[in-house]
C-alpha cells in the first residue's frame, strides 16, 4: 500500500527540477497581500487568491454607464530598470500606461489587473515591482484587483521579466469626452511630462550605449539627478487631476501623449473637421530631451514623433476657459501651459497637427 506525501514540498519535487520554484510563488503572494489592501477601495468584494476578482461598481446618479477598458506593458524600458537593478517604480509605469488611455475618454479607472512574467521567480525583485504596482493603483484611485506571476524556464534571460495589465473604468455615457464638441479656436493645454514616461526606450537606450554613461553618472544638464534617476522617473498619473477639472470645467476632448509622438496621438482626440496647430515655444523643455536631440542628431519633428518632448497629456477646452483651467492645473502642482488652438482643416490637408518652430 502506497502512502501519498503532505509536504508541498515533496509534491513540487518534480516541478522544480523543471526549473519551476512553487514555494517561492507562494512566498510572493503572501508578501504582496499587504501591499494590494492599500489599494482596496470601496467596490472590492473579493481578496487576492481566487480564481477572479470581484468588484462592484457604484451605480448611482449613473443614467447610462458604460466601462472603458485598457491594456499596455511598460516595453523596453524594463531593460534598463535591469541593467540598473532599480525595480520600484515600472509598476507605477505599467499602471499609468492603462489609466491614462481610459480618462481620456472621462472614465473613473475601477480596477487594475496586473502579469508578471519570467524564467526564473526571484521574490525579492517581484515584490519591488508590485510595490510600484500597488502604488500607480493609489494615485489613480483604483483597487489593484488582482494578477498572475507565471515562471516560465527558459523563456526569459537570467535577471529578466516582463509586465502586462489592464485597467477598467466607468463613465457616464452622457459623459463621455469624444472630441465631438470640439471646434474653431478651442485652445489646447499641455500638461507636463515626468520625463520620457514609458515611450521611445529603444532609441533612448541605443542613445545612452553610444555615450558611456553609467546609471550613476550625473545626467548632463540636471544638477542632483543620475542617469538611472532621470530615465528610470515613472510615468505621470492623471486620473485625479482630470477628475478634479472635469467636476467644474467642459471638458472638451484629451489625449494622452503615449507612442508616435503629438502627430499621432492628439488627431485621436479630433473630429476630421478640425486641426491642431502647436507652437513650440510655449512650452519649456528639459535638457533630458535637448541631450537625446543632439546625441541621435535629431530634428525637433522627429523628436516630436517619438517622445513627448514635455508635455504628458492635452486638453482640449473652449478658449474662455483656458486661463483658469490652467490656473487650477497649477494649483494642483501640475505645470501647464496654452501650446495651441484648433484650427479649421483645409481641403486635402493630410495630416491634423502643424507644428510652428
Amino acid at each position: 500500500m502506497s502512502v501519498s506525501s503532505n509536504s508541498s514540498k515533496d509534491r513540487a519535487k518534480a516541478y522544480t527540477s523543471s526549473g519551476v520554484n512553487i514555494n517561492s510563488g507562494y512566498e510572493l503572494v503572501q508578501r504582496i497581500k499587504e501591499m494590494v489592501k492599500t489599494t482596496r477601495t470601496q467596490g472590492v468584494v473579493s481578496d487576492i487568491g481566487g480564481f477572479g476578482g470581484l468588484f462592484k461598481p457604484d451605480l448611482k446618479g449613473m443614467e447610462d454607464p458604460i466601462l472603458v477598458a485598457s491594456t499596455d506593458g511598460v516595453g523596453t524600458k524594463l531593460k534598463l530598470a535591469f541593467a540598473f537593478n532599480r525595480h520600484n517604480t515600472v509598476g507605477i509605469d505599467l499602471v499609468a500606461m492603462s489609466v491614462n488611455d481610459i480618462i481620456v475618454q472621462g472614465a473613473k479607472p475601477l480596477f487594475f489587473l496586473d502579469y508578471f512574467a519570467c524564467g526564473q521567480l526571484a521574490v525579492d525583485v517581484a515584490a519591488q515591482v508590485v510595490s510600484g504596482v500597488a502604488e500607480g493603483c493609489r494615485q489613480a484611485g483604483c483597487a489593484l484587483l488582482g494578477g498572475e506571476t507565471a515562471e516560465m524556464p527558459g523563456m526569459y534571460a537570467d535577471g529578466e521579466y516582463d509586465l502586462a495589465g489592464f485597467c477598467v473604468g466607468l463613465a457616464d455615457n452622457a459623459n463621455l469626452v469624444d472630441g465631438s464638441s470640439i471646434g474653431v479656436g478651442d485652445a489646447i493645454i499641455g500638461l507636463a511630462s515626468s520625463g520620457l514616461h514609458s515611450n521611445g526606450y529603444s532609441l533612448a537606450r541605443k542613445l545612452l550605449d553610444k555615450s558611456g554613461l553609467r546609471g550613476d553618472a550625473p545626467f548632463p544638464g540636471l544638477p542632483g539627478e543620475s542617469v538611472a534617476d532621470v530615465l528610470l522617473k515613472p510615468t505621470t498619473i492623471y486620473a485625479e487631476i482630470i477628475r478634479n477639472l472635469m467636476r467644474d470645467f467642459p471638458i472638451k476632448g484629451m489625449a494622452n501623449i503615449t507612442g508616435g509622438g503629438f502627430y499621432e496621438n492628439i488627431p485621436r482626440a479630433l473630429s476630421s473637421q478640425v486641426a491642431a496647430e502647436i507652437d513650440f515655444s510655449t512650452w519649456p523643455k528639459s535638457p533630458l530631451f535637448a541631450w537625446l536631440k543632439a546625441r541621435g542628431e535629431l530634428e525637433w519633428t522627429e523628436m516630436l514623433q517619438i517622445f513627448n518632448c514635455g508635455i504628458g497629456y492635452v486638453l482640449i477646452v473652449g478658449h474662455q476657459e483656458a486661463e483658469e483651467v490652467i490656473a487650477r492645473l497649477t494649483a494642483l502642482q501640475c505645470p501647464a501651459w496654452q501650446i495651441g488652438s484648433i484650427r479649421k482643416r483645409t481641403d486635402g490637408e493630410e495630416e491634423q497637427v502643424s507644428i510652428k518652430f
